[in-house]
């Protein structure tokens, strides 16, 4: 059985909630990544991959995307490089494109060009 990657899923896969703006906020996402189709199935993995590493996918709440986000403290430099390690890879396997916000462990998906 194939899962269909809708708004509602994915706000509930990510931990988002489910209220209504935050549905329309996931849709808002989802129409500004391009091609999300392309890797949709893949966000919810590699969510669950970061879990152990306290990082996850999230919202932003200053630019339409979703964000993939490292809340260890710079103190945790071993857990910071397994971020970026992780972050990379993901990037790379799917061609994803992404905007690292300056000086934080964040990272804006911009989607993929094909």
């Amino acid at each position: 059985m194939n899962l269909e990657v809708t708004p509602e899923v994915i706000a509930k896969q990510l931990a988002l909630g489910d209220s209504e703006s935050t549905i329309n906020q996931v849709k808002q996402a989802i129409e500004n990544t391009k091609n999300f189709n392309m890797f949709s199935k893949h966000i919810i993995s590699f969510n669950d991959r970061l879990k152990h590493i306290n990082s996850y996918i999230a919202l932003s709440n200053s630019k339409p995307y979703f964000k993939i986000k490292c809340d260890s403290t710079q103190e945790s430099k071993e857990l910071i490089t397994e971020f970026t390690t992780e972050v990379n890879h993901f990037a790379n396997k799917y061609h994803i494109t992404l905007e690292k916000v300056k000086d934080k462990d964040v990272y804006y998906i911009l989607g993929r060009d094909n």
